[in-house]
């Protein structure tokens, strides 16, 4: 991600040091290097899609993990009911707090989805936000290089 944004500084600054063209807002600029400083962006930008796929296939793995957690808490909770059953009070007793291992299993549950789809949700977030940026950087530059390649009209003298 740094390099890209490196690159494209180098661009700016490239435009910002090109010798302008008389009488009009256009400017010279190497057109190899800013060809070899577009290729860099597009061997670079692949690196950043490969980022927000393994943040994609990192959610999916944190997913399988709380469910996993998950079914292992409500597991315990359930055996842990049926030990419990055995008299008639102490059936009663073992149904309360059976049934009460199994709402704090279901809110840890639904407390551990929550937290982690929130932090999923704010890193795949701050790499669309670096993708997004980047492609705006990669279109202002392309936009710049096509205005500076535009052809100069020739000035006309009134007689």
């Amino acid at each position: 991600m740094a390099k890209i944004e490196e690159i494209l500084d180098l661009m700016d600054e490239m435009i910002d040091k090109a010798s302008s063209v008389p009488f009009t807002n256009k400017k010279v600029i190497d057109i190899e290097k800013m060809r070899e400083y577009i290729d860099s962006i597009r061997y670079n930008l692949p690196t950043d899609i490969k980022k927000a796929k393994e943040l994609q296939n990192d959610k999916a793995i944190i997913m399988t993990e709380a469910n996993k957690k998950a079914e292992v808490i409500v597991k315990k909770a359930e055996e842990r009911a049926q030990i419990l059953v055995s008299e008639d009070e102490i059936t009663k007793a073992a149904q309360i707090q059976a049934a009460d291992i199994l709402n704090q299993a279901y809110a840890a549950e639904k407390e551990i989805r929550v937290a982690m789809a929130k932090k999923l949700e704010a890193a795949l977030t701050q790499a669309e936000n670096v993708l997004t940026k980047n492609l705006t950087d990669v279109k202002q530059t392309k936009e710049a290089i096509i205005a500076v390649a535009e052809p100069k009209q020739p000035i006309t003298q009134e007689k």
